[in-house]
């Protein structure tokens, strides 16, 4: 054996060791990764297969949501209501189905999802039999919350509308007989009473808004289990969710599930900052995306149901839309801020003040708006008596125009997101649209004003633009037309001047709005 065999043989041992400590070291670190989740892992300096082990000094977490759940869960009630049959829709093989309200249904269509999509007021769903339901009745439970010791609680309209009886139980197990105070199926609030004592335990109502990121705690009633709190954070403010003008919501990522309707969300002061209603889900469960009424909003609802039992708002009379680029491209706007004046309502408010077609809102009292949603939530938060100076674009020029309002009817009540219209979609137009035209005067059920569409090429600009058969175009770039000729011409005209983009207003079945179409492009 040569002499320097040991040495080579001691050699290769280290090198052994060295291959097989990296190994474990690389082991550790590995384990570290994947076990940052359960535990925390010490890695010392000189790493050697006896030493790699569990530190068992855990940091202790003291961030708990338990003081503020001990605080409010007691306010915090399960709904539960009672509905004869023929007031329910049939719909047996959709649960929940019956308590989706009108405005969720919307932003379900635009979701493409049927009932256990977007849940409408995650509540749980009517269903036959239950406690206390018989024949003939069916039972339905959500969330709601003590505002007051002397009984008065917040739910959802939807939870209640077309309640015969309605009962809410307390975490303590006691249950209590509630009359329906008042309801407001725009927000989408309901106020609910519980006579007899006046120490009920109750929670405020915040009068600060969150700011996205802030934490929240969520107590409801999901599935009807009762008292179960979940938590997240604000994950966006001003949601406009396509359920009507008033649109206003606060998002958040609490799990929120079926059951949850009504119920609250706590700030980490243990105030109120909203009311859930509804959440986003092709399943049906919870997936991180919920709404809640703002407490603004409610407050705003609860006090004028409370005083007579209906929310009385401001109204003018007109039909608005959001100023596009191209709107403000064709009336040579410098911004798109503000609500573009579609149509006057004979005999309203906004006709007597002489408001136009074609006038662009951009304040109301001085308070600049942004765009037509906010301009409709302002005014709806008016008092109906109350005089408002409008800020007006007209013509290229800045006047104020007094508006003293009315209340809203309740057939326009109705049909706000119908009449809220207008919001472009697509690619730009141009001069040759891919309709037929003919006189409205000629066509039964037209009108006397105006050319009506007869015809649209579906793969033409016109469709693009969401024109439709039966729209009626009542005026090109501010001009009345009575005839095909005068709308090819005003087409021609806005061309010939190098105007980029001319507006045509056009009535339909959803009310009447500005089309923006642009001149750039001449296919045919």
């Amino acid at each position: 054996m040569p002499r320097n065999a040991p040495f080579e043989t001691s050699k290769n041992a280290s090198s052994l060791l060295r291959s097989r400590r990296s190994r474990l070291l690389a082991g550790v670190f590995t384990l570290a990764l994947a076990g940052g989740a359960v535990g925390a892992f010490v890695l010392p300096d000189v790493v050697t297969p006896a030493q790699a082990q569990l530190s068992t000094n855990q940091p202790t977490n003291t961030f708990s949501f338990a003081d503020i759940v001990e605080k409010v869960s007691p306010a915090v009630v399960s709904v539960k209501v009672k509905k004869d049959e023929d007031q329910v829709a049939s719909n047996d093989d959709e649960p929940g189905a019956q308590n989706v309200p009108p405005q969720i249904e919307r932003f379900m269509r635009r979701f493409g999802l049927g009932p256990n999509g977007p849940q409408g007021g995650p509540d749980m769903g009517p269903r036959r039999g239950g406690p206390g339901g018989g024949h003939g009745r069916v039972v339905g439970q959500g969330s709601g919350f003590f505002i007051s010791a002397d009984g008065y609680v917040v739910t959802n309209n939807h939870v209640v509308d077309g309640a015969s009886e309605v009962d809410v139980t307390m975490t303590d197990g006691k249950s209590y007989t509630a009359k329906v105070i008042g309801t407001d199926p725009r927000t989408d609030v309901a106020l609910l009473k519980v006579d007899g004592k006046n120490n009920f335990p109750w929670v405020k109502l915040a009068e600060t808004a969150p700011r996205v990121g802030d934490w929240v705690v969520a107590v409801g009633n999901p599935f009807g289990l009762g008292g179960t709190v979940t938590a997240g954070i604000v994950s966006a403010r001003g949601r406009d969710i396509g359920s009507g003008p008033y649109d206003d919501f606060l998002q958040i990522d609490a799990p929120i599930n079926r059951g949850n309707s009504g119920g609250p969300t706590f700030g980490l002061n243990g105030e109120v900052i909203g009311v859930n209603t509804a959440i986003v889900s092709p399943s049906g469960g919870n997936v991180g995306i919920a709404f809640a009424i703002p407490s603004e909003t409610v407050s705003e609802v609860v006090d004028a149901l409370k005083a007579g039992g209906q929310v009385a708002r401001g109204y003018v009379g007109v039909q608005i839309q959001p100023v596009s680029d191209e709107v403000a491209e064709a009336m040579d706007l410098k911004e798109t801020t503000g609500a573009l004046i579609a149509q006057v309502q004979p005999g309203t408010p906004g006709e007597k003040a002489g408001l136009k077609p074609g006038d662009v809102v951009t304040a109301i009292d001085g308070a600049t708006i942004k765009d037509s949603r906010e301009m409709s939530r302002e005014i709806a938060r008016k008092k109906p008596g109350v005089t408002v100076k409008l800020s007006v674009l007209r013509d290229g020029k800045s006047i104020t125009v007094p508006v003293t309002l009315e209340q809203l009817p309740t057939d326009v009540a109705s049909n706000d997101a119908k009449k809220d219209a207008g919001e472009e979609k697509g690619a730009p137009g141009v001069p040759r649209l891919g309709l037929s035209l003919a006189p409205a005067k000629g066509v039964a059920g037209a009108g006397d004003l105006g050319v009506v569409i007869t015809e649209v090429d579906p793969n033409g600009p016109g469709a693009e633009r969401g024109l439709k058969a039966g729209d009626v175009i009542l005026d090109v770039a501010g001009k009345p037309v009575m005839t095909p000729a005068d709308v090819r011409d005003g087409l021609a005209a806005a061309k010939k001047e190098n105007r980029k983009a001319v507006l045509m207003r056009v009535k339909s079945e959803q009310g009447t709005r500005f089309v923006a179409v642009s001149l750039g492009d001449n296919r045919g």
